[in-house]
């Protein structure tokens, strides 16, 4: 069993003696950092961590010469980022549309002239698995040596059973080959296929009767979700799918009041939805609900900047109470980048979060949003030894506040360096 020590870091970022499940409300903005630290691995997991002045243990491992052993000095070391919401399996990009929304397009305009998500769908049903599959590990790989260390990924260009299930077949393959923690969400329920345009009760039937059994039987999904949004799934749309995925054993994660206020919120906590996602239309109904229950409010603010869209009222969330995730949306639509750090400086610039608000976002409460907190999203004894370690950096304000700059010098996953 390998083990390592890294030592005389500058500050460890983000530890817990005790994991908390999520961050909320004021506690969002406060971190437990160590300064002048180490940190133990055996293995894939974190065995122990500490200040190097104060431990005994420290001294007793320095010693020992089977351990390979990282001096940090002037570097923070931090968790590895959790993405909780990406659609990065897809078959080419959409730069024809990034044109058309600078010509002053709408997101709806161009769906209704055959672009967007149906665009997509058109180039998943044509592609193979293994064309699938190589160009989804180019983008896994970016992300990785971008700091993230666990993923989620949405199905939802295919749109028709046999191309939903080359998707999912392709994420469960990126499961078993990759180091990085994977999660796999089936969204049938992304947009109507042109095939069922005009009679979208029928495709949902389809979703309901044919794509979620033989998902489920399969076992190619983590979850299920729901675009329950203006011009996309009705609300009764969306409690129709989700009952049903409830019933094969798929708990929810929809997205939600992107494009006006849907109701999506209100119908994803009914269900217990693990997070509602996007979430630009909030309003105090809204965060009554969502303070009344066990889902994550997520933001995206990637997809806000690239369409130019309303800010989700984050400040106000999190001063009601509630707990709030970032995640990157990596798509070829509306968010083409999975760049976690730059997602933490647009929620400090766009969203008004603090450094700390925004490590939190994109680490406790996005493992939350993942179904993962008990093994990623804070350094703490027994999660995974899923880490980064920065260049020689000021301090965690400066993460976000280089927004372009590359701050990675290293990075772990399963206690390995990648």
């Amino acid at each position: 069993m390998k083990k390592t020590l890294v030592y005389n870091i500058k500050q460890l970022v983000q530890t817990e003696e005790q994991s908390k499940v999520k961050v909320v409300g004021k506690e969002m903005a406060k971190l437990n950092n160590i300064n002048d630290a180490w940190l133990y691995i055996e293995g894939d997991k974190i065995v122990n961590f500490g200040a190097m002045d104060t431990s005994d243990f420290f001294n007793k491992i320095y010693e020992n010469d089977g351990i390979t052993k990282i001096n940090a000095k002037g570097r923070l070391v931090l968790p590895s980022f959790c993405d909780s919401h990406t659609h990065l399996v897809y078959a080419g990009s959409r730069e024809i549309e990034y044109t058309d929304k600078i010509r002053g397009l709408s997101y709806e305009e161009i769906a209704k002239r055959g672009g967007g998500i149906l665009n997509s769908s058109d180039r998943i049903r044509e592609a193979s698995e293994h064309e699938l599959y190589r160009s989804a590990m180019k983008r896994i790989n970016e992300i990785i040596s971008f700091g993230t260390g666990a993923v989620e990924i949405k199905s939802g260009y295919g749109l028709d059973l046999e191309s939903e299930l080359k998707m999912l077949r392709v994420i469960r393959h990126i499961k078993e080959t990759s180091p990085i923690i994977v999660k796999s969400t089936f969204l049938g329920a992304h947009a109507v296929p042109r095939e069922f345009i005009g009679n979208q009760t029928e495709y949902v039937n389809t979703i309901i009767n044919e794509m979620i059994p033989v998902i489920a039987s399969e076992e190619l999904a983590d979850y299920i979700d729901v675009f329950c949004d203006k011009g996309f799934f009705t609300v009764l749309d969306t409690d129709r799918i989700l009952n049903a995925g409830v019933k094969y054993g798929l708990r929810p994660k929809i997205h939600a009041n992107e494009l006006a206020n849907s109701g999506g919120i209100q119908v994803g906590v009914k269900y217990n939805a693990l997070s509602v996602d996007h979430l630009e239309y909030v309003g105090d109904k809204e965060i009554e609900c969502l303070l009344d229950s066990n889902t994550m409010p997520t933001i995206l603010p990637g997809a806000a900047f690239f369409l130019n869209m309303p800010y989700s009222p984050v400040r106000k969330m999190i001063d009601a109470g509630l707990p709030v995730a970032l995640a990157s949306d990596y798509n070829p639509g509306s968010s083409p980048s999975g760049n976690m750090k730059f997602i933490m400086s647009l929620g400090c610039i766009n969203y008004k979060m603090l450094p700390e608000e925004v490590i939190n976002a994109t680490t406790k409460n996005t493992a939350y949003a993942m179904g993962i907190e008990d093994k990623a999203g804070s350094i703490a004894i027994g999660k995974k030894a899923n880490f980064y370690i920065t260049k020689s950096i000021p301090g965690i304000e400066y993460l976000p506040y280089a927004y372009s700059s590359d701050l990675i010098e290293s990075v772990f996953l399963n206690g390995e360096k990648i």
